[in-house]
């Protein structure tokens, strides 16, 4: 037996023979998401199974990520990761995934405090900013650059449900970035929010919430539903599920789905949503100018939605004579509950007295909406 030569051809065939700079640079990325989800702990649920997809889809020779249906194959002899995908492209795993978000959402602040709506809306400011950059630079059309916009709305199905609709070419690093920053945003929003704030103004105490009746939080995800469907029907299949979600919450009537819902439905799809994210990760499509002016328009737009709610936040501060603490604009981001955690957070810091994650989850969960919507208006505007 020609030892020598089995050794030769196995050297041969393996990955380290055909492993590309590209794929070592992504790997290497791969290493450090993985170093932030674990050490870090910056949001490890989601960062984790996008890094490891990441590091799948790159390893060489593996076609974890191969398309057979590119080659006139069947769906099936496609990779694990590209089948994981198609969850992803055929827009189930973020509705699905929307459906889980609604039945974790408590509405009960937003309905209690409607100014919050206001402060949702504000924080949508750095989608349209990161839209106007994206057209200026000459890169992208019009459809490209809303759907990079929408990285803003900090809401990763979103980003995904409209690049699907409008750029689906962009998909790809459209999701990473969202996704990416999402779940950076412990990082991002600190020092902003401390810039663009005062220490009196951290340290503002807000009045607690009146109660909100079960009645109140029944119509709520029906009339929210029916409204923006018939306003806006594209964004149907998102707001929809996410309303059937809250309305299965606040029924009280159906405890075994909302206990799916919140538990075994959401950690499956966040390991397909995230690991499918990943996967899309590869560096032929990361590593060129296009990809990597989309990451840098997806941070300016979570750091102009994140000014645009603290700015309005402080426009009420003054207006209220001191009542609104301006950090609760920052939640308005969507990404929920971590927006709002990362008020508290921050007020804590200056006042350890002060409890704002409550105040600060109204604009929080407009901002679920407020992107939703905002993604339904570029698709009334662009979608051909």
């Amino acid at each position: 037996m020609d030892f020598i030569g089995i050794l030769t051809s196995l050297a041969a065939e393996s990955g380290f023979a055909s492993l590309q700079w590209e794929q070592c640079v992504m790997i290497a990325v791969s290493f450090i998401l993985i170093y932030l989800a674990i050490v870090k702990e910056f949001e490890p649920l989601l960062l984790l199974p996008i890094a490891f997809g990441m590091l799948l889809t790159n390893l060489p020779a593996a076609n974890l990520a191969y398309d057979a249906t590119a080659n006139g194959g069947a769906w099936y002899d496609s990779g694990l990761l590209h089948i994981l995908f198609m969850g992803e492209k055929c827009n189930l795993f973020p509705c699905l995934m929307f459906l889980c978000i609604g039945a974790m959402t408590d509405f009960g602040p937003l309905i209690a405090n409607p100014i919050a709506l206001i402060l949702g809306a504000a924080a949508q400011f750095g989608i349209y900013v990161a839209f106007c950059l994206a057209i200026i630079t000459g890169m992208f059309t019009p459809q490209q650059a809303a759907s990079i916009g929408i990285i803003g709305g900090a809401d990763g199905p979103t980003a995904i449900y409209l690049a699907n609709n409008l750029a689906p070419e962009l998909m790809s690093p459209i999701a990473v970035a969202a996704y990416s920053y999402m779940a950076l945003i412990p990082m991002i929003q600190p020092p902003i929010m401390k810039a663009m704030t005062t220490l009196e103004e951290r340290k503002t105490r807000m009045p607690q919430l009146r109660a909100v009746t079960k009645a109140e939080k029944i119509v709520f995800p029906v009339f929210v539903a029916l409204f923006t469907s018939l306003l806006l029907p594209s964004v149907a299949p998102l707001l929809g599920m996410l309303m059937l979600g809250n309305l299965f919450k606040e029924s009280g009537v159906v405890d075994r789905l909302v206990d799916t819902a919140t538990n075994q439905l959401c950690n499956i799809v966040t390991i397909f949503l995230g690991v499918g994210v990943g996967s899309t990760a590869t560096g032929p499509v990361f590593l060129r100018p296009q990809t990597l002016a989309i990451i840098a328009l997806g941070l300016l737009a979570f750091g102009f939605a994140t000014a645009g709610g603290l700015i309005l936040g402080k426009v009420m501060y003054i207006c209220t004579g001191k009542k609104i603490n301006p950090l609760i604009g920052s939640a308005g981001v969507s990404a929920v509950p971590m927006a709002a955690r990362i008020a508290q957070k921050v007020g804590s810091e200056a006042d350890p007295a002060n409890f704002l994650l409550m105040n600060a989850m109204g604009p929080n969960v407009a901002g679920v909406i407020g992107s939703a919507v905002a993604a339904g208006f570029f698709m009334v505007l662009f979608k051909g």
